[in-house]
């Protein structure tokens, strides 16, 4: 834009907790230019005023300029391109997205590598509108002034790992470890922003600590982060931890641990005392008591095929396979009540339905009914699971409080009743935490931006300070609030109508612009 925008009368978090009086943000070319005493001219001490003629007006009206907010955990890198997705990151002053998450993804690929992760991951990642495989360079740039939101990416371990070893179910020789690094520096090189591994989904689980070091020593290198799904949670989230621990010993890498949930007490007694060693250790989370994963993730036992989805269908189907798969099944009895289908294709009168309900309607056991499902989705379905009681309320609470804690909803957008988190995470922290808790509006941006912007090395993000990219959202605070449910999930957040991107107005009154100023955000060491 080469005029300015004025967005007037509008208030800043300031770091001793405080709100600003009334200001007038400048925003020129992308980014805040200025900052000046609203109404006055008068600027802000170390700022210019850069108003002219061809100013444009947008009245805050008192609301609060916070910087475009991060999420830190998304699989939207299809979805984004989809207007109700747009929506539902928009009203929640959601700007940034990192992708690329739990180690499955869509680049770097080639063709067989590409078809199995949009497989395996469908029901989670979707299916890209324009690409089709590639490098991360190329799929970085299917977001640049394509959607309104920008996108990083974090390049997937179990993509890479697919690429070298396929589906196998062992460990890496050196040889295919050194194939993964040369495909993992590449991918840094093209923008990614870190390393993610999914260590409870395949191939990712077949991995060896050896394996993980070294991918974690290629990040470390350029500090950047390694973020992990870890390889359990709830009453296994402490061995999960320490396995990364030794992980970030041995490569010296910072580490992020995604959607981190389960007892507060235990999980934060070892993140500070990593912390207080020297490890650089932050988490996402969410705030719900319930999750959403693919259905064979969250039921079937990893000594199945299950990187290859027509294999593991032939063993579903296969009788010798049965006794040893009843074993499995037997141990899974409070799990069944738990989980409600998310997206079925091919038996979408089962969304929202819970598993028990599904079985009752086919007549079937519950274990039955989970193979009826995979089998004729191809394993393509997903779930909504309530958490065991190891969480709780007040451990979801005492997560989201911590100073290692950065957002991130860990939506998924696919299916007929999808999890409302990716509707509503956000603006449920800002009412919880904000309206009805203890945060000040600095310690808001903090969690929701600063944080994120820092962990993922995106320049001149995650504050509203002259020189910053102007991305904001202005915030009335009597009103923010999730409209989200289990039951209407695809609800829309209120009290957020007004969002700029690189000083790019992107949602006015509530409504999208149709402008798309986002950009495949590459971290700033790369």
């Amino acid at each position: 834009m080469t005029g300015t925008i004025l967005i007037r009368g509008a208030r800043v978090p300031q770091p001793d907790g405080s709100l600003s009086g009334l200001l007038d943000l400048h925003v020129v070319r992308g980014r805040i230019a200025a900052i000046t005493r609203a109404g006055t001219g008068d600027t802000v001490p170390g700022t210019e005023s850069f108003t002219g003629p061809d100013t444009r007006i947008l009245d805050a009206d008192g609301r609060v300029a916070m910087p475009g907010f991060v999420d830190a955990h998304t699989h939207a890198e299809a979805a984004v391109f989809e207007p109700e997705v747009q929506l539902a990151m928009l009203s929640q002053g959601i700007t940034t997205v990192v992708t690329g998450q739990d180690g499955v993804s869509f680049a770097p690929t080639d063709s067989a590598t590409y078809d199995w992760a949009s497989t395996y991951f469908a029901a989670i990642d979707g299916a890209h509108p324009t690409f089709s495989g590639g490098s991360v360079a190329d799929l970085l740039g299917t977001y640049h002034r394509t959607v309104p939101v920008n996108v990083a990416y974090l390049a997937p371990h179990g993509t890479l790992r697919y690429r070298v070893l396929g589906a196998a179910q062992r460990s890496a020789s050196d040889e295919e470890v050194a194939a993964m690094v040369g495909l993992l520096e590449q991918a840094l090189d093209d923008g990614a922003c870190g390393l993610s591994t999914g260590l409870e989904y395949v191939p990712a689980a077949y991995a060896d600590e050896r394996e993980l070091v070294a991918l974690a020593r290629v990040v470390a290198a350029r500090r950047l982060p390694h973020v992990s799904h870890m390889r359990g949670y709830e009453d296994r989230g402490v061995e999960a931890l320490d396995e990364l621990m030794r992980i970030a010993r041995a490569s010296d890498a910072a580490t992020h641990v995604s959607h981190l949930h389960g007892p507060a007490g235990d999980l934060l007694e070892h993140v500070g005392g990593a912390r207080a060693g020297g490890r650089d250790v932050t988490y996402d989370s969410y705030p719900y008591l319930r999750g959403c994963s693919i259905l064979s993730m969250v039921t079937l036992p990893t000594w199945l095929p299950l990187a290859d989805a027509r294999a593991t269908v032939d063993a579903l189907r296969d009788p010798a396979a049965a006794a040893r798969l009843a074993e499995h099944f037997a141990g899974l009895d409070d799990l069944w009540p738990r989980i409600t289908f998310a997206s079925v294709p091919g038996l979408e009168w089962a969304e929202g339905m819970t598993l028990p309900d599904v079985a009752a309607r086919l007549g079937r056991s519950a274990p039955d009914t989970v193979v009826e499902v995979l089998t004729t989705t191809a394993l393509r379905a997903s779930c909504v699971f309530a958490q065991p009681p190891t969480n709780s309320p007040e451990s979801v609470r005492a997560l989201a409080g911590h100073e290692g804690h950065l957002a991130g909803s860990d939506a998924i957008y696919w299916g007929g009743r999808p999890h409302p988190r990716g509707w509503g995470a956000f603006a449920r922290l800002l009412d919880e935490h904000v309206r009805r808790g203890s945060w000040s509006w600095w310690d808001a941006a903090e969690h929701l931006s600063a944080r994120a912007a820092r962990r993922f090395a995106l320049a001149d993000r995650g504050a509203t300070v002259p020189g910053a990219v102007a991305d904001i959202a202005l915030v009335d605070p009597a009103r923010v609030r999730d409209e989200a449910t289990y039951e209407s999930p695809r609800t829309p957040a209120v009290g957020i109508e007004d969002v700029l991107v690189g000083g790019v107005p992107v949602l006015a009154g509530g409504r999208l612009t149709g402008a798309t100023p986002g950009r495949g955000l590459r971290p700033a060491a790369a």
